[in-house]
């Protein structure tokens, strides 16, 4: 295994260690993984991406774990075990977790209309563009919990379309950290549905406004509520919406320019405490940490004894809740998948371009993150990096060289 010692977390309480065996124990192969370890070194020197770290699991331990090239291309820093980078979209994940962890409390079902708990939904309408203009009509249902979760709530993202819809989205503040939660989820709502709620798949602001509901179902801001009850018990304690100036020289860092289109690529400051709390993609993480919250998940649930999830609403997030009716717009979701409530799923052996399992879920991160869990192969991986622009790539990359690994 190639698992060097890492510098003890600044200003955190140490995390509990991750089982580790040597990989042929395990069913992975440690001539495939070099085999892994070495594509990723040969992207670093092409200047695919300044630096990765890989990390994979099998039966419950830690068969590799790598850390490859640069931290930050800016300084000399070499890529660590434990960088720390900005996650995104990997915040959903978690985040799906908490409001389903306040399903099994009791305070709500998922067929609860949203405008229940942020009434300003309740007068939302939806947008039919028609000869370039756009008309309002009444939704045929309300906007349910279960369609935020599974993103067929109809909201858009400002960045996955060229509709009017979206281009309102874009023409707004609902990109700034400094408006809250409530202010947020009130703009989202004052804009126009993309479509009829449950009609199609949109990858959306709607893991945002999970984010506000649990704000208001357990009165706490989303941060505390997300401690409390998933990362501090599952030992995450390097993962939050911001890290303190004690941990600036084990930030990650992207290109300045996107090596392939020479676009400039800006990221939020991870030293920065944000008002809004991003439930949809704020938190910054190490590769150590979300593979504890992968532990959990590849458990049915549980971490060191401890029950964050029951394992029947883990099933059930894990399941596909997109019907035939549904029609998934977007390039996120390839061929042969669906999504659950939180996380996409794979629904046929075939059709993908990579390796995997039927059963397969995972998410992944705007600015090159990706983990996911293989029940089947009892198998999970977290790969970290901080390329936006070859995330897409990557990820392709990484599922088929750690596949290539599984005796």
């Amino acid at each position: 295994m190639n698992v060097q010692a890492a510098a003890k977390p600044q200003a955190a309480p140490a995390a509990p260690s991750l089982p580790q065996a040597k990989p042929e124990t395990i069913g992975l192969s440690s001539l495939r993984l070099q085999a892994m370890s070495d594509a990723f070194k040969r992207e670093i020197d092409k200047g695919t991406v300044p630096g990765v770290t890989v990390l994979v699991a099998r039966r419950g331990q830690v068969g590799w774990f790598e850390a490859l090239g640069k931290q930050n291309p800016a300084t000399s820093a070499a890529m660590a075990h434990d960088s720390i980078f900005r996650i995104f979209s990997m915040t959903k994940p978690i985040v799906s977790a908490g409001i389903m962890m306040l399903l099994e409390d009791g305070h709500f079902l998922l067929s609860d209309p949203v405008a229940k708990y942020i009434p300003e939904f309740a007068n939302q309408k939806v947008g039919v563009e028609v000869n370039g203009k756009l008309e309002l009509v009444a939704p045929q249902r309300p906007m349910t919990i279960q369609d935020l979760l599974r993103h067929t709530s109809g909201l858009a993202y400002e960045h996955q379309g060229e509709s009017i819809v979206h281009r309102t989205y874009r023409e707004s503040r609902v990109r700034s950290r400094k408006i809250s939660n409530a202010e947020h989820a009130a703009l989202v709502a004052s804009f126009p549905l993309l479509c009829q709620p449950g009609a199609e798949f949109n990858y959306s602001r709607s893991t945002d406004i999970l984010g506000r509901i649990i704000e208001v179902v357990s009165g706490k801001p989303l941060g505390a509520f997300l401690a409390e009850r998933i990362l501090a018990p599952l030992g995450m304690h390097e993962t939050g919406f911001s890290t303190g100036e004690a941990n600036a020289a084990r930030l990650a860092e992207p290109f300045p320019t996107d090596p392939w289109t020479g676009d400039k690529v800006a990221l939020f400051n991870m030293l920065e405490q944000p008002v809004m709390e991003s439930g949809g993609g704020g938190f910054v993480s190490t590769t150590s940490d979300y593979a504890r919250f992968c532990l959990m998940l590849r458990n049915g649930g549980t971490l060191d004894g401890t029950r964050i999830i029951g394992r029947k609403t883990l099933e059930l997030m894990a399941s596909d809740h997109l019907d035939a009716g549904v029609k998934i717009n977007g390039t996120l979701l390839p061929p042969g998948h669906g999504f659950g409530l939180g996380f996409a799923v794979r629904t046929d052996q075939g059709l993908s371009p990579t390796a995997g399992s039927v059963g397969q879920f995972f998410w992944s991160g705007i600015a090159g993150t990706f983990f996911w869990i293989d029940p089947k192969e009892d198998l999970f991986a977290v790969f970290m990096s901080q390329g936006p622009g070859q995330r897409e790539y990557v990820r392709e990359l990484v599922r088929n060289l750690v596949y290539a690994a599984v005796d």
